[in-house]
């Protein structure tokens, strides 16, 4: 058994936030949405024309998502 806290949505909102502003600075917008068609959506806007999007069966999924792939154009930025 584990004793790991379970992160609310608001939490996992928060700490994309912090990433995604603490590398590129300016963020418009971070946040999820029930799409009729594909199911959840995670999002983050940079500007009025550049976005990451992530896709989740349910809204902790698709924010997992879009930390995973936020972490990883991060981690290869610093590669470089």
């Amino acid at each position: 058994m584990s004793n790991k806290e379970v992160k609310t949505l608001d939490q996992r909102i928060e700490r994309i936030y912090k990433m995604a502003k603490e590398h590129f600075g300016e963020v418009r917008f971070v946040g999820i949405k029930k799409h009729t068609k594909i199911g959840w959506v995670a999002k983050i806007q940079f500007d009025e024309f550049e976005s990451l999007v992530a896709e989740g069966e349910n809204a902790v999924e698709a924010l997992k998502n879009l930390r995973k792939r936020l972490s990883r154009i991060i981690d290869r930025y610093n590669m470089v």
